[in-house]
């Protein structure tokens, strides 16, 4: 009888355990998104107890909020991945995007420079500059090199001379040309690049927080007269931004975004000699390096620690946001560096039952 009972006990504290984890691992309700989950762990390919040790460290750093999509579900979701909060420099991959839409329109080409698009700045530009092409303000090796908004400390602090390289021959991380892009888009489009990404983009996706109110543009006339476009998102619509392009642009049988574009987009288009992990594209990161390059990993990236990694070879979405949003956030103390980021995908990717790949 006692052995019995003994066995029941355990029945039931197993039963409990797995509804515990189970609920450790995904803290939003039914009701919070119109994504699908999968029921277990282990019937997805996954080791709880594995699983349990990234959640760990994911909660010894400064993250905020952390989605994982495994084939098409939700796998992980952590913290508030409803809060709309600053995307950072991964707007860039939203505006490569619209680009990417526009491109095969014929809209503009490529190989258009600076002059051809008319772009003035205030000092002006050279004629040298003035050559600077579409692909090259993408690939951030414009030779650019002017002061711009929502610069860092860091990224002023490295920005060469000017004239110091021929347009395209060398990479630079450049907030002017990534503000120059969006000029460029609004003018030639006629358009606005907010509007277009909520039309576009966030309706067919079924994006559930993201709203125009959401997006702003931030002058600095004393840097550029090109202002920064910035965007405040969810952890969720970030993972519907990044299963799109693990779907090749196209999303429930529609092409949202050229499938060529986004190949192109997502391959090294400028090595990085600062970046042992990873080259430019085209407003996306690629890994170039083992063990990232051989999932044929692209990310976007931006800030404090915000990304969207997408990983073919494992048909996943890993985002991971820190909400810089908050009064009490402090650069030094709040940020979650890109080794840390890297570190809690890798625990969770472990995570993944060998036999299931």
């Amino acid at each position: 009888m006692l052995d019995k009972w003994i066995v029941f006990t355990a029945g039931v504290l197993s039963v409990l355990t797995f509804l515990f984890m189970y609920e450790y691992f995904t803290l939003e309700n039914e009701e919070e998104t119109t994504w699908d989950r999968h029921e277990s762990f282990e019937e997805a390919g996954w080791n709880p107890d594995a699983l349990l040790q990234a959640r760990n460290y994911y909660e010894s750093i400064n993250s905020t909020a952390l989605m994982v999509i495994y084939d098409g579900d939700v796998l992980l979701s952590w913290g508030d991945v409803t809060r709309n909060t600053n995307a950072h420099s991964v707007r860039k991959s939203f505006l490569s995007a619209l680009y990417g839409i526009e491109l095969e329109k014929g809209t503009f080409e490529l190989h258009e420079t600076l002059f051809d698009f008319e772009i003035e700045e205030d000092p002006p530009l050279t004629n040298l500059e003035k050559r600077a092409r579409l692909s090259h303000l993408l690939s951030s090796t414009s030779g650019v090199y002017l002061p711009a908004g929502e610069e860092s400390w860091g990224m002023r602090q490295a920005r060469p001379a000017r004239e110091s390289f021929l347009p395209g021959t060398y990479y630079y991380y450049n907030n002017w040309d990534f503000n120059v892009l969006g000029t460029i888009y609004n003018q030639e489009t006629e358009r606005d690049l907010f509007e277009d990404f909520a039309d576009r983009i966030a309706e067919p996706l079924g994006m559930e927080d993201f709203e125009l109110g959401n997006t702003n543009y931030r002058y600095e006339n004393r840097r550029s007269l090109h202002p920064s476009y910035l965007f405040r998102m969810s952890a969720r619509d970030f993972a519907r931004f990044g299963q799109l392009y693990l779907q090749e642009g196209k999303w429930e049988g529609e092409q949202i975004v050229p499938q060529d574009w986004v190949e192109k987009s997502t391959s090294p288009q400028a090595e990085v000699p600062s970046n042992d992990l990873m080259d430019y594209g085209y407003l996306w990161w690629t890994a170039v390096e083992p063990p990232f390059s051989d999932l044929d990993m692209f990310s976007a990236i931006g800030r404090y620690g915000q990304s969207i990694e997408v990983i073919p070879e494992r048909d996943l979405v890993f985002v991971h946001r820190v909400d810089s949003n908050q009064e009490a956030f402090t650069v030094a103390q709040d940020s979650v560096n890109n080794l840390q980021r890297l570190q809690l995908l890798q625990l969770i990717l472990d995570s993944q039952i060998q036999e299931d790949r």
